[in-house]
């Protein structure tokens, strides 16, 4: 069966995540699926195909795909202070593997009060994050240029939750901007885009440019960690 081309979320996409904010009732959900299914689902997995397919024409090493790549509406409230059962955003995840357990990403996330990208290592091991700090301070001018082009597109750093302290090890580093990028806990970088860019094709058209652009950022990261998870792997046969 053949979908068709991503043409942009429908018009009730962020009226309906925001009238889910209020009704937080699996009977409210299950009356209003359809609305889900026809102006956030679906278009979701129409971009997610279209993307992949793009990626594979440019020769880009992302993927995506419908099963694996998206976030379930569902929330696991297990272990989750608040109760609630459903997100009020739709997202997926573009990696190497098309899985969202890989690192090195890009996301993209649309809600009614926060529409963004981001990209980078998100929630590192603790090796792979200590090899990556060590990297930059070794390779800082290799590593200004990876960001560059990223900086460009007005991405900036996500440092919501940065440490307050330099961490151990790194603590003879005295100069400020080092100082601030050791402190990330995670290596991501984020814009936020106005609701507009969900309609027609421009959602595709910027993940698209940030797939080429992060490029050189991802290059970087992969060569820093790859080596450590394979070592890691190693140990633990």
């Amino acid at each position: 069966m053949t979908t068709r081309p991503y043409q942009g979320f429908g018009d009730k996409a962020l009226p309906f995540l925001k009238a889910l904010g209020f009704h937080q009732n699996r009977e409210w959900f299950h009356d209003n699926k359809p609305i889900f299914e026809e102006h956030l689902n679906e278009p979701r997995g129409q971009l997610i195909d279209d993307l992949a397919a793009r990626l594979l024409d440019k020769k880009v090493p992302l993927t995506c795909n419908r099963k694996t790549s998206t976030f379930r509406i569902n929330r696991d409230v297990r272990f989750a202070k608040e109760k609630h059962p459903y997100n009020t955003h739709v997202s997926a995840v573009i990696t190497r593997s098309g899985t969202k357990k890989d690192q090195g990403l890009l996301y993209f996330h649309v809600s009614p009060d926060d529409c963004f990208l981001a990209v980078g290592f998100y929630s590192m091991e603790s090796d792979e994050l200590r090899a990556f700090r060590e990297a930059i301070i070794a390779r800082k001018e290799q590593f200004d240029a990876a960001l560059k082009p990223l900086f460009d597109l007005g991405f900036e750093f996500d440092r919501e939750n940065s440490l307050k302290r330099t961490p151990r090890g790194f603590e003879t580093i005295t100069d400020p901007e080092m100082v601030d990028l050791l402190r990330l806990r995670h290596l991501t970088l984020s814009r936020r885009f106005p609701d507009d860019r969900l309609k027609g094709t421009a959602l595709l058209d910027d993940l698209t440019e940030l797939a080429s652009v992060a490029q050189p950022f991802l290059n970087f990261g992969w060569r820093v960690i790859d080596p450590v998870r394979a070592a890691r792997e190693e140990q633990n046969q």
